[in-house]
């Protein structure tokens, strides 16, 4: 009985087991047949609206075939026009040049004439005052019809007033841009078309910006000076430098250096050259002060030998002399000439180092000229001999320190001989004294 009861219940769950089974089977063939559908109709969805687009694609196509032919057509067309007009300019050029006639020829030389004018005024200084000449020139060197008679006339004017000007010294009031870049209005006087100078001196015009500006340099100071006295002249007749070259030997002038930068380039071999010159020109100043103060004094006392004045060398000569008026002859003249010898060094101070500064300055010189030519040769190896302004420099370096050795020389011989001749007459003067004070003694004696 118990086996038979666990027999009908393992039926039954294997059953419900069965049962339920079947329903999962169901619901998955359900799905599955709704998914069939809903692919279907989406496939039938994407089919139409290729179709549709298809359709679209055709009507753009044609679309494009209509405007190419179209396009075509038109190219076609103004290919006939162009060749129309084409022969139709080539008629009316023939026709033009019929009427022009000879007026064909004056437009060239007309073209010609302003285009030669224009570059000679818009670069003169007479533009600097009277400004906007150049603009009818411009507009008929550049226009391709026949000028008008207006446009003829002003080619007439702008010749003439360049013409009657460049004869003219005129003044008037400008716009000076400074070298700062400030402005300022200044009187001018322009010297034809040479020159325009102002109290300042030389100014120039730049005929690119149409603007007046002084010199980056002024020239050497003879000719700055006269453009300045002339500026100034109210009356008569002033001499000034004037530059036919109309700026060109005036831009030379102001490229030329000055004595104080052709110093400087001596470097340091050239300030210590200057250094012994100054040095030696204070001792010179120096003996000669001492020197002309001796002579003067000594001569006061030539006068009075009675009465020594120990203030000069003769008083001193003069005090041994008569402190030892009783001694003999050969004796005085020992004691004199000890005063001499003591009085010679005062006389002769600082003179032999005067000459030892005139021997030494040609030596620096040449010491200048030497490093100088170290450097050019330096400079040689590193970048060649192609640039010779790359080895101006050095050279200039070795030229200066030459000549200012033989500058600072010279004037320091010819001082050293008139100091040295001073001091030998003062000592010749002691000399003389003394000998004719052994004289008096030795008459003296004889008697």
């Amino acid at each position: 009985m118990k086996k038979f009861l666990n027999y009908v219940m393992l039926t039954a769950s294997f059953t419900l087991a069965a049962s339920a089974s079947a329903n999962d089977l169901n619901k998955l063939l359900e799905q599955v047949k709704a998914d069939r559908i809903s692919e279907a109709k989406l496939d039938k969805k994407r089919e139409a609206e290729f179709i549709a687009a298809r359709a679209d694609k055709q009507a753009l196509l044609n679309k494009a075939k209509q405007e190419l032919a179209n396009q075509n057509a038109r190219n076609k067309r103004l290919t006939k026009e162009y060749a129309a007009n084409e022969i139709k300019l080539a008629q009316k050029e023939v026709e033009l040049d019929n009427a022009k006639g000879t007026l064909g020829e004056m437009f060239g030389v007309s073209r010609s004439a302003a285009a030669d004018a224009f570059g000679q005024i818009s670069s003169s200084i007479v533009s600097a005052q009277y400004p906007g000449r150049g603009e009818a020139l411009s507009r008929i060197a550049n226009s391709k019809e026949i000028p008008a008679l207006e446009d003829l006339e002003e080619l007439w004017f702008a010749l003439q007033t360049e013409m009657t000007q460049s004869g003219e010294v005129a003044q008037f009031t400008a716009e000076v841009t400074n070298l700062d870049g400030s402005k300022s209005t200044e009187t001018i006087t322009r010297i034809g078309t040479f020159n325009l100078v102002s109290d300042a001196g030389y100014l120039t015009y730049n005929d690119e910006v149409g603007q007046v500006q002084p010199l980056a340099k002024q020239p050497a100071g003879y000719i700055s000076g006269t453009a300045s006295d002339f500026f100034n002249t109210t009356s008569g007749y002033a001499p000034v430098y004037v530059d036919p070259s109309r700026g060109g030997i005036l831009a030379l002038e102001t490229r030329k250096r000055t004595l104080m930068e052709f110093y400087h380039q001596g470097a340091e071999v050239g300030y210590a050259i200057t250094a012994l010159l100054i040095l030696g020109c204070l001792i010179a100043l120096e003996r000669l002060i001492v020197l002309g103060s001796m002579s003067a004094k000594i001569k006061a006392q030539e006068k009075n030998l009675d009465t020594p004045n120990e203030n000069n060398p003769l008083g001193r000569l003069l005090k041994i002399y008569h402190d030892n008026k009783s001694v003999d002859a050969e004796t005085l003249e020992l004691k004199l000439d000890e005063g001499i010898l003591r009085e010679t060094p005062k006389v002769d101070r600082g003179i032999n180092l005067i000459k030892m500064f005139a021997a030494i300055a040609p030596l620096m010189g040449l010491l200048g000229t030497v490093i100088g030519m170290i450097m050019t040769f330096q400079t040689i190896t590193l970048f060649g001999t192609g640039d010779p302004k790359i080895m101006a420099g050095n050279i200039s370096l070795a030229l200066v320190t030459t000549a200012l050795g033989l500058i600072c020389a010279l004037p320091l011989i010819l001082i050293h001989s008139v100091i040295a001749g001073r001091s030998k007459s003062v000592l010749q003067k002691l000399d003389e004294q003394s000998a004719g004070l052994i004289a008096a003694i030795a008459e003296k004696e004889s008697k």
